[in-house]
Parts: structure tokens; C-alpha cells; sequence
């Protein structure tokens, strides 16, 4: 990308009040003078920070567009401070929108990678909200979307060790192909999973959708994907499977794609011009 800002620094931004506050990293690249097109919102993974591949590519995007673009590192993630093993789908979705309303755009595009899927649609559902002001939303791409993982994935298939050690530890580790340390999984990530379930009923985003979801994904199962779309009726929503993708879609032809999907949220939602 011609223009990734590498000196760009990390601004903090405190989240919480006395023991639960933490300072949670953002990286804010700013719109080019007169640009009218929604800001560019990143939502990691579970154990991925606002500098992975996908992020920077993204950011690249929006500097090549002279778009906004905004990534952040959830608590217990990236450059942010507190324990990860703190961490739930509320406190993180907490950090998410205070960043957003601290930035103030008028309008997001939220591009959430796995875990970040579940992200941007609990922000859909906040932001939809009459009494929260907060920027409206122009778009979504979703690259391998996890909703409701902890319910859906995690908790069918645990093994009565594992099922033992939440009992008695809080916790259980499972091996990371991503990782030498272990991933880590607690009762209060799958119990406020529970509070967050968005595969409930319909989700009613009021804004175009874009799914990218590869079928080799040993994390999250195709047909995930499908069963998120069953619960998008009313949105415009495109489904995209890459036939020998694998969860991370980090490759030079999967950004290609990533990069094509937002170009596309963009031109739907401006009169602006895409570069092809």
C-alpha cells in the first residue's frame, strides 16, 4: 500500500471506572479533508491486536482512499493494559464503542475478522439504539464470523476434563495452531457469552452485508456462516465462500478480497469512485 502511515502512534483512551479501568489502545488515521465516506472501523480476533495483516492492509485502504480508519487492541490485547484472562464479549464490546464515540465519525463501516464478527454485530445492535448517540452505521464485512462462538462452538464440544477444569480452575487451556501458548478460556467469556447471544432471532443491522468465510476453516465451520446469513432476512447481505480458505484469510488473494468487499460497502454507500 502506498501510504500506511508508519510512524502513526497509539493514542489511550481510559475504559471503566476505579479497578475495571484500562487504557486501551486505538490507532486513529484521519479523513482526508472533504472526504464524505463512512470511517473504516477494525474489529479483531480472539488474541489478535489492531497490527495483524488484515488490519494494516485495511488501514493501507483507507490511506490510499483518504478514508478514516480506526483500529484499537482490546483489553488484555495488543499494546492495551489488563489481564486477558479478564476479558468477555462485554467488557471488550464496552472498549469497542467507547472508542468509536471518543473518534466521533458520523458514519462506520465495521470490519470485524471472527470473534470481531460478534463485535461489530452486538455494535450494530448498541449503536441502533435511540438513546445511545453514536455514529450510524454504513456497512459491515465480516471476514470468518464467530457469533456466538463460546455457545455455538465452544461449549457443545467440551471434553469432561475440560468441563472439570472450568468447574474447579475457571478456566481451560486448549492448544493454539497460531500460537505457542496455549489459548485460554474462561467461565466468564462463556457465561457472558451466553448474555450476548445474537443468533437468537433476526439481526436487524439496517445496513448491506458482506460474509467471507473460507471452507477449509477448521475454527469455524462453513456452515456457521450460513446459519448467520438465516438470521440477516432483511439486510442486504452477500456470502462469500473461498473454497480452499482457511480461518485466518491473511493470504495475498484473501486480502484481495477483503480489500474488493469494503470497496464495495464504500461505493454502496457514497456516490464516491473506487479505484479497481
Amino acid at each position: 500500500m502506498s501510504d500506511q502511515m508508519p510512524d502513526a502512534q497509539p493514542q489511550f483512551l481510559t475504559v471503566g471506572e476505579g479497578e475495571a479501568a484500562r487504557e486501551i489502545a486505538m490507532i486513529v488515521r484521519p479523513a482526508q479533508a472533504g472526504c464524505g465516506a463512512p470511517a473504516l472501523v477494525w474489529l479483531s480476533g480472539y488474541r489478535s491486536d489492531m497490527s495483524g495483516t488484515k488490519a494494516v492492509e485495511l488501514d493501507g485502504l483507507a490511506g490510499e482512499l483518504g478514508l478514516a480508519c480506526i483500529r484499537l487492541d482490546y483489553s488484555g490485547h495488543g499494546l492495551s493494559s489488563g489481564s486477558f484472562s479478564d476479558g468477555t464479549i462485554s467488557r471488550w464490546l464496552e472498549e469497542a464503542l467507547a472508542v468509536i464515540r471518543h473518534v466521533a465519525p458520523e458514519r462506520v463501516v465495521l470490519v470485524g475478522s471472527s470473534m470481531g464478527g460478534w463485535i461489530a454485530l452486538r455494535l450494530a445492535q448498541e449503536l441502533a439504539r435511540p438513546e445511545l448517540a453514536g455514529p450510524k452505521l454504513a456497512g459491515m464485512v465480516l471476514i470468518a464470523p464467530a457469533p456466538d462462538f463460546t455457545s455455538e462452538l465452544i461449549e457443545p464440544n467440551l471434553k469432561a476434563k475440560e468441563r472439570k477444569s472450568l468447574a474447579e480452575r475457571g478456566y481451560f487451556e486448549e492448544r493454539s495452531q497460531y500460537s505457542p501458548e496455549p489459548n485460554i478460556y474462561t467461565r466468564a467469556l462463556i457465561e457472558d457469552g451466553r448474555q450476548n447471544r445474537v443468533l437468537d432471532g433476526i439481526i436487524e443491522t439496517g445496513c448491506p452485508v458482506h460474509i467471507l468465510q473460507g471452507m477449509k476453516d477448521a475454527d469455524v465451520p462453513h456452515a456457521h456462516a450460513m446459519k448467520l446469513v438465516e438470521h440477516l432476512p432483511a439486510d442486504d447481505v452477500v456470502l462469500t465462500f473461498i473454497r480452499d480458505g482457511d480461518h485466518r484469510l491473511s493470504r495475498p488473494g484473501d486480502i484481495a478480497l477483503l480489500l474488493s468487499a469494503v470497496k464495495g460497502i464504500i461505493r454502496s454507500s457514497t456516490n464516491m469512485q473506487m479505484p479497481i
